[in-house]
């Protein structure tokens, strides 16, 4: 029997990197179903929303093109909710692995908080379910490479999403998910690929970390009422080995992680004694 794998995101169903990741799983002999959310839920974390008409969560059939056989959904909800769901059989039998991606850009560093792409593998190991996380990075390869500054962000926008190398991440992640099933259920592989063809990767190597992400938000503005934010690359560089470091060197970045955990070295002695 095959492994059956749940393939969901925060792009949306309708997002070049889903069709990619689940082709690739189905062309690896995976049993895959498909759910994503209707629309873009990016940087929603682990969030627990839906959308629900008569106190039935929305969901339509969405067939992917050249996939035909593979069941496909679009949900009224998060991709953390969409993961949960499908873990209780909302679309067939439960999956014994999710594969939560291709993003569109990378989610390195301790940004990977906020991902909702993150937070649907996140949701899939706390559960019990092994699961990874897949990105593809828009910042570190082909003419973003020349560029600094916002100029990379913009640089990286213009090209066209048919144009990026989904099939290089794609092609990672299913490489590294013998790694996956062979780990405890509660970790997950958070993946990122640079924006290459194949056969230009350098390598793919374990990363640290980074202490932030490729981008970080700050306040524009801010006066009565209201309050502008924008996106800007830190201004210090990566630490070498981190995942952020990785990417910029040409090479795919793994990194082992997990959600929420106890901690021991903090001194709460003294606390379970009788007054």
């Amino acid at each position: 029997m095959s492994l059956r794998v749940l393939v969901t995101n925060d792009d949306g169903i309708a997002a070049p990197g889903i069709q990619a990741l689940a082709w690739a799983a189905a062309q690896r002999g995976l049993d895959v179903v498909v759910a994503a959310p209707l629309e873009e839920a990016s940087g929603t974390s682990a969030a627990m929303s839906a959308v629900e008409r008569d106190g039935r969560v929305v969901v339509h059939d969405h067939p992917l093109a050249d996939l035909p056989g593979v069941p496909a959904y679009g949900v009224g909800g998060s991709p953390g909710f969409i993961t949960l769901i499908a873990l209780h059989g909302a679309f067939g039998p439960p999956p014994s692995v999710v594969l939560s991606g291709i993003n569109r850009g990378a989610n390195a560093g301790r940004a990977v908080l906020h991902s909702g792409t993150v937070g649907a593998a996140f949701t899939a190991a706390t559960n019990g379910c092994r699961a990874m996380a897949v990105s593809l990075d828009m910042l570190s390869a082909g003419e973003a490479t020349a560029a600094s500054g916002g100029a990379a962000v913009d640089a990286a926008a213009r090209v066209r999403d048919v144009e990026r190398h989904w099939a290089t991440a794609a092609r990672v992640a299913l490489d590294l998910l013998p790694r996956l099933t062979a780990g405890p259920p509660e970790s997950v592989l958070n993946v990122n690929a640079p924006d290459l063809p194949h056969g230009r990767l350098r390598g793919v190597r374990r990363g640290s970390l980074a202490s932030f992400g490729q981008v970080q938000m700050t306040v524009a503005e801010s006066g009565h009422g209201f309050v502008r934010t924008s996106l800007e690359e830190p201004g210090q560089a990566a630490q070498p080995g981190t995942d952020v470091a990785l990417l910029a060197g040409g090479y795919a970045s793994v990194t082992a992680i997990r959600a929420v955990t106890e901690v021991a070295d903090v001194d709460l002695s003294g606390l379970d004694q009788e007054p």
